[in-house]
C-alpha cells in the first residue's frame, strides 16, 4: 500500500509564501488597545510621582494615581482613535 504521508511535498519552496498571503492584515486586531496600556502605564507614573512629592501621605498618593490613570486612559483613546 501506498505511503503518501512518507512522501516529500511537491512544490514546497511554494509552500512557505501560502500562510503570508492567507492573512488578511487588516482584519487582525491587537488583543489590547492602547488606552488600556497607557491608562496601566499613567497610574504607575502617577502613584510614583505623587510618592515621591508628598513623602508617602496617602490621600495624596491615592488622588495622584487617580489623575494618572485618567489621563493615561485619555491620552490612549486619542492614540486609537
Amino acid at each position: 500500500m501506498a505511503r503518501s504521508h512518507h512522501r516529500k511535498k511537491h512544490k514546497e519552496h511554494l509552500r512557505v509564501f501560502k500562510d503570508k498571503q492567507d492573512i488578511n492584515y487588516t482584519s487582525v486586531k491587537s488583543k489590547t488597545k492602547a488606552s488600556t496600556v497607557f491608562a496601566i502605564a499613567g497610574a504607575l507614573v502617577g502613584f510614583a510621582v505623587s510618592y515621591f512629592a508628598t513623602q508617602g501621605e496617602l490621600v495624596w498618593i491615592a488622588a495622584g494615581t487617580i489623575a494618572g490613570t485618567l489621563a493615561g486612559y485619555f491620552i490612549g483613546k486619542k492614540i486609537d482613535a
